[in-house]
Order: structure tokens, then sequence, then C-alpha cells
């Protein structure tokens, strides 16, 4: 069957990511056990709880000044959030862009509000001076959603949502176990690693499938 929709996961996929940095800057800005709590697919503790929509920034920065027991701004607390952010290469942007123009484009990430509004839906996010949200059909994130992936209810919300059909889709994801979840539900998968120009291979995906 012809696939109709494409979707993207964000982190190691569209945005090279660096695992390690953002442990660094919190363990820098005081959280101590930052390495226990944060992780490169899904997080822990109260980072998890602001990813899946459980707490708000406000209640995320407060319980995060309580477990540092430090007074941190909330400038500090999005630089730390930000080291995962390695580079946003344009070339992947354009390549989305012009997916468009035949297919439903869509993103399916686990974030949270303060890197999507302190940088990602800002004209910071690309070259090109555009937030994310120009470059996709609609976003499914897991702290509007309010659950994180591997979980199968965020993908069937996204499936619901947008009335597409897993059969007629391509999931983009650089984490096993959600690829696991797309296949499970019939879509077609491609697992890129970390940075990888994957355009070929979705190219590929796309004409065999025609």
């Amino acid at each position: 069957m012809a696939i109709k929709n494409v979707v993207f996961d964000l982190g190691g996929v569209i945005i090279d990511l660096d695992s390690q940095e953002p442990i660094r800057r919190f363990k820098e800005i005081g959280v101590k056990d930052a390495d226990e709590l944060l992780d490169a697919y899904e997080q822990k503790g109260i980072f998890l709880e602001i990813e899946d929509g459980k707490i708000s920034v406000e209640e995320f920065c407060e319980k995060l000044r309580a477990h540092a027991g430090k007074d941190l701004t909330f400038e500090q607390i999005a630089w730390a959030w930000l080291g995962f952010v390695v580079d946003v290469p344009q070339y992947k942007l354009d390549f989305i862009t012009q997916l468009r123009e035949k297919y439903k484009v869509y993103l399916l990430s686990n974030t949270n509000p303060i890197i999507q509004e302190q940088w990602a839906r800002t004209n910071k996010f690309s070259e090109a001076g555009r937030p994310i949200n120009d470059y996709f059909d609609k976003m499914y994130t897991s702290y509007e959603v309010g659950v994180t992936k591997p979980s199968s209810r965020i993908f069937e919300y996204m499936i619901k949502d947008s009335g597409m059909l897993p059969s007629e889709t391509l999931f983009v994801d650089d984490g096993a176990k959600n690829i696991e979840v797309g296949k499970s539900l019939g879509m077609y998968t491609y697992q890129p690693l970390n940075g990888e120009d994957w355009r070929n291979p979705i190219d590929k995906i796309l004409q065999e499938t025609r």
C-alpha cells in the first residue's frame, strides 16, 4: 500500500543530540544526580513528569529548586535543558518541506514545554529563521498529549486525531522501543543513527511503496 504519511521523531532524527551535555549542565547548576534522571529517550522523576505533561513549567522549576537545594533561575534551567541540542541541519528541514508537497508530515516527540517554547517554536530553531511548527502538518508532543513514547497510547492518539492509516504511514525514530511499537501498529519504519543523513534511505522506502 502506498505511503501517504511520514512521521518524524525530533531528537536524534531532526536534531543532532548530545545526551551527555545536558547531564553536565544540570550537574553544573546543582542537580548532582542528573545522570540518573536524564536520558536521550525517556526521562525519570520530575524530568519525566514535565515531559508527559503531569506538571507545568512552574511546578518543574520549583521542584527542581527543592531537589537541588538551590534558588535556580529559569534561565539556568532552560540553558541546561538545551544542552541536548547539537545542531539542526537545515538540509533535513528542507527535505521535510519537499515531502509535504506529496505527503502529510507529522512530528511525534518526547519533549517538554521549556525546549519547545524557549527554542523550538521560535525563529531560533532553524537557520532559515522559522520555528519547528512551520515544517509539519501537525505536531504530537508528549507533554501536550499527556503520555511519552514508547507507550502505544501516544501513537494511538496521533492515529485517531490525524485520521491516518498505519498501513499508509512511515515512522522515522532513532529509538528501538519506539520502532517496535510503530511496527506492531502496522507502520513502515526506519531507525536512523543520531546525526545520520537519512534522506536517501527514506526516499528509497517511499519509492518502493508507490
